[in-house]
C-alpha cells in the first residue's frame, strides 16, 4: 500500500474525549473514528489489526476442535424468556420490537441461540463432544461507554460454546479452551495472566478471566509469586479474623459529633482508630433497600454482596431514598433500630472483631459509642463482603499477595446444565437414556485485545505493535520525494518486498522526512527503512526497529532477507 492512496488520517494533538493511552493513540494514528458514544469505525489500519487478531483466534479455535458458525445478531425474546434471562440480564440489553410488536434484542451474547440450535440438531451421544464458535459484533448498552474500544456499546467478540456428555467431557473442553486462549494471547505478543473470576450475568460455576497486565487496566488482580494463584479482586477471598477480641462490653451512649460525616472525621473527633468505627452502607438491591456493615478501614465488594443476596441490579442507594426510609442523611447512619424498619443487615467477617464500636445514631451530628451486635442490633449473618487489600495473604499457600492492574480480554466458563436444562437440550446415551448436555462458553474480546495491545506497547512517540498483529510489517520512507534516484530505489524495494510476501507501506507523500518519521513511529510499524543519500551512491539504507532507539545501516541487497529473518523469529 502507498500512503498517497491510503486512508490514514493522523492527528498531532490528543483528542479531548480520549482519556487513556489506547484511545488516544488509536485515534491519533488513524486506526479508529467515533460514530457515537461507544461505537467506532475501524479505518483501514484498524481493520487490518482486527483481522490479524481474528485470524490468530480462528486458527487456535480450529486447532482445539472448534467449528466456525455464524448466528443472528437479532435474537427473539422467547429464547431468553425460556432460559430465565430476559428480565435478569438488566438494562445493558438493547431491546427492540418488529413491525408485528414481537420483542427482540441485539445479542450481547449467544448462549440461548446456540443452545436452541443444538437441541434441535443433536440427539445422540455419537454427536458429542461439539465445539461451535463465531466471531461477530456484540451489543451492550453500557451506562457509561468510555475508554474507546475498552468499554463500548458495540464490539467484536469471539464466542465458543462446548457441548459434552458429562462433567469429564466438560473438564476436557475447558482445559482445551484454557490452553487455546493461552496460545492466542501469547501469539498476539501480550503479557497476561489467567485469574479466577466471577461468572456475572453469564452464570455457571468455575470460570477464569485472561487479563492483560497494564497500568490503565480497569480491573485489579491479586497474584502470588509463591504459587500459581491469581484472581480478580472482585472474587478474591479475604481471610476471616483469626483471634477473638477480648474486651469488656460497655453501655451504649449517644454522643455529639459535629462536622463528622466521614469515618476518618469520626475517628479523629472521638480519638479512636478507624477500625473501631462501623461503616454503615445502604445498598439498593433491585427494589429492596439493604444495609451492609464493614470495619471502618474496609471497602465493600459488591460482587461478593450480590452472590449472597441474589438480585438483578445492585448499586449504592441514593441519599434521597435513605433519607426517606431512615430519616437521616449519610454521615450519621448506623445499624441500631434498622430491624424495626424491616431492613436486612449483612455484616462482613471482620465485624466479629468490632467490640464496643462506634456508629451513626441515625440522627444528624450524633453517633453511638460502645455499640455491640446482639444487644444493640442484629445481623442476617457474617459473610466475606470486603475488597481484598494489598499485603493480605494467599488463600492457597499463605504467602503475601501482590496486586496489578489488568484488562480483561477473555473469559472461560463452565456453564454445566444452566442453559441446557432450562431449554431442554438433551441427548440419548448408549443405553437409550436421556441425559442433559453439559455446556461451557468461552469468549475473547477481539476489539478489546487490540486496545489492550496498545496499552501494553507504546512509548512517547506512539504505538509499538507486536510483530504478529501490526497493520503492516515495514514502512519504506524515501527522504526526499523530489529525488528521482531515492524514489526509484524506494519503489523497486517496495515491489520486491510485495513479491516476497512482506506487508509493506511506501510513504510516497510529498512531505518532509521528519513528518514521515513521526507518522511511522505514531502508527507503530515494526520496521522502518529509510532511503536516503547513501542509497544510490553506496547502496546503503537505514534500518530501524520500532522497539529500538538506534538505527543501523544495511546493504540494499541484504535488507529483504534481514526483514524476513526478523519476522520469522
Amino acid at each position: 500500500m502507498r500512503m498517497t492512496n491510503a486512508l490514514v488520517p493522523t492527528l498531532r494533538s490528543v483528542p479531548a474525549e480520549a482519556e487513556i493511552i489506547s484511545h488516544q493513540l488509536l485515534l491519533r494514528a488513524g486506526f479508529i473514528r467515533k460514530t457515537a458514544a461507544g461505537m467506532y469505525n475501524y479505518l483501514p489500519l484498524g481493520k487490518r489489526v482486527l483481522t490479524k487478531i481474528e485470524n490468530i483466534v480462528r486458527e487456535e479455535m480450529d486447532k482445539a476442535g472448534g467449528q466456525e458458525i455464524l448466528m443472528p445478531i437479532t435474537q427473539p425474546a422467547e429464547l431468553w424468556i425460556e432460559s430465565g434471562r430476559w428480565n435478569a440480564y438488566g438494562a445493558e440489553m438493547i431491546r427492540l420490537k418488529d413491525r408485528h410488536n414481537r420483542e427482540f434484542c441485539l445479542g450481547p451474547t449467544h448462549e440461548e441461540v446456540v443452545t436452541d440450535l443444538v437441541r434441535n440438531e443433536v440427539n445422540s451421544y455419537r454427536q458429542l463432544p461439539l465445539r461451535l464458535y463465531q466471531i461477530q459484533n456484540k451489543y451492550r448498552d453500557e451506562r457509561r461507554p468510555r475508554f474507546g474500544l475498552m468499554r463500548g456499546r458495540e464490539f467484536v467478540m469471539k464466542d465458543l460454546y462446548s457441548f459434552d456428555r458429562d462433567q469429564a467431557g466438560l473438564d476436557a473442553s475447558y482445559k482445551a479452551m484454557y490452553d487455546a486462549y493461552t496460545n492466542v494471547f501469547t501469539r498476539c505478543g501480550l503479557t497476561f495472566r489467567p485469574v479466577e473470576a466471577d461468572s456475572g450475568a453469564i452464570g455457571g460455576g468455575y470460570t477464569h478471566e485472561f487479563m492483560v497486565l497494564a497500568e490503565n487496566g480497569e480491573a485489579t488482580i491479586v497474584y502470588c509469586d509463591n504459587c500459581d494463584y491469581a484472581a480478580n479482586i472482585e472474587i478474591a477471598p479475604c481471610a476471616a479474623p483469626k483471634e477473638e477480641v477480648s474486651e469488656e462490653i460497655k453501655e451504649m451512649e449517644k454522643v455529639y459529633t459535629p462536622d463528622s460525616k466521614t469515618i476518618d472525621a469520626v475517628g479523629a473527633y472521638l480519638k479512636v482508630p478507624v477500625e473501631k468505627c462501623i461503616k454503615t452502607l445502604f445498598v439498593q438491591a433491585d427494589d429492596e433497600l439493604i444495609c451492609v456493615l464493614l470495619r471502618g478501614n474496609s471497602e465493600l465488594n459488591d460482587v461478593k454482596l450480590k452472590n449472597i443476596h441474589p438480585c438483578d441490579e445492585i448499586e449504592m442507594a441514593e441519599p434521597e431514598a435513605v433519607q426517606a426510609k431512615i430519616g437521616c442523611s449519610f454521615g450519621s447512619l448506623g445499624p441500631v433500630g434498622l430491624k424495626e424498619k424491616g431492613i436486612k443487615i449483612y455484616a462482613d467477617l471482620e465485624m466479629k472483631t468490632v467490640v464496643n464500636g462506634i456508629c451513626g445514631a441515625n440522627e444528624e451530628e450524633y453517633h453511638f459509642i460502645n455499640v455491640n451486635v446482639g444487644r444493640d442490633y442484629e445481623v442476617e449473618g457474617y459473610y466475606d463482603l470486603r475488597m481484598m487489600q494489598e499485603g493480605e495473604v494467599c488463600p492457597h499457600c499463605g504467602a503475601v499477595l501482590k496486586q496489578a492492574r489488568g484488562i480483561e480480554v477473555g473469559q472461560v466458563f463452565k456453564l454445566g446444565t444452566k442453559y441446557s436444562k432450562a431449554m431442554g437440550a438433551t441427548f440419548l446415551d448408549e443405553n437409550g437414556k436421556e441425559n442433559i448436555i453439559e455446556m461451557g462458553c468461552y469468549g475473547i474480546g477481539v476489539s478489546r485485545t487490540m486496545a489492550a495491545a496498545v496499552e501494553q506497547n507504546y512509548d512517547e512517540d506512539g504505538i509499538i505493535w507486536p510483530k504478529s498483529i501490526a497493520p503492516y510489517q515495514v514502512v519504506i520512507v524515501p527522504v526526499s520525494d523530489k529525488n528521482v534516484e531515492q524514489m526509484a530505489i524506494a519503489e523497486d524495494l517496495y515491489e520486491k518486498m510485495i513479491k516476497e510476501g512482506i506487508e509493506v507501506m511506501l510513504d510516497d507523500r510529498a512531505e518532509r522526512a521528519g513528518v514521515k518519521f513521526k507518522d511511522a513511529d505514531l502508527i507503530g510499524y515494526p520496521v522502518r527503512i529509510t532511503v536516503g543519500k547513501k542509497a544510490a551512491g553506496e547502496g546503503l539504507i537505514e534500518y530501524k526497529l520500532r522497539t529500538e532507539k538506534e538505527s543501523s545501516e544495511v546493504a540494499l541487497n541484504e535488507v529483504i532477507e534481514k526483514v524476513k529473518k526478523y519476522f520469522a523469529e
